[in-house]
């Protein structure tokens, strides 16, 4: 049974900074690519950034690009996502989600982390 938990998400002012966390469990992590995703009240599911086995290749969204890293520890089957210069359009529940590796689509959901920017 392949689980994600998030955790790291909070309130913060707009310029500020967040780290957050996903731990995955029942399933090989170190193979796996992984991805975060947000969604903001009353909008669809947004990804937001991927990085693949190894941490050899990353992408960013456009919106976060320059102000977002994501990043893994395979050896803590963690994958975190570094979020600096925040901004109140960033307040949304984060996710992160496992890229299935025959499906090729994101198969498995954690249960989100709020992140709020606001003054």
């Amino acid at each position: 049974q392949v689980q994600l938990v998030e955790s790291g998400g909070g309130l913060v002012q707009p310029g500020g900074s967040l780290r957050l966390s996903c731990v995955a469990s029942g399933t090989t992590f170190r193979l796996n690519t992984m991805g975060w995703h947000r969604q903001a009240p009353g909008k669809e599911r947004e990804w937001v950034a991927t990085i693949t086995t190894g941490s050899s290749t990353k992408y960013y969204a456009n919106s976060v690009k320059g102000r977002f890293t994501i990043s893994r520890d395979n050896a803590k089957n963690t994958v975190y996502l570094q979020m600096n210069s925040l901004k109140p359009e960033d307040t949304a529940v984060y996710y992160c989600s496992r890229l299935g590796g025959v499906s090729r689509t994101w198969d498995y959901w954690g249960q989100g982390t709020q992140v709020t920017v606001s003054s």
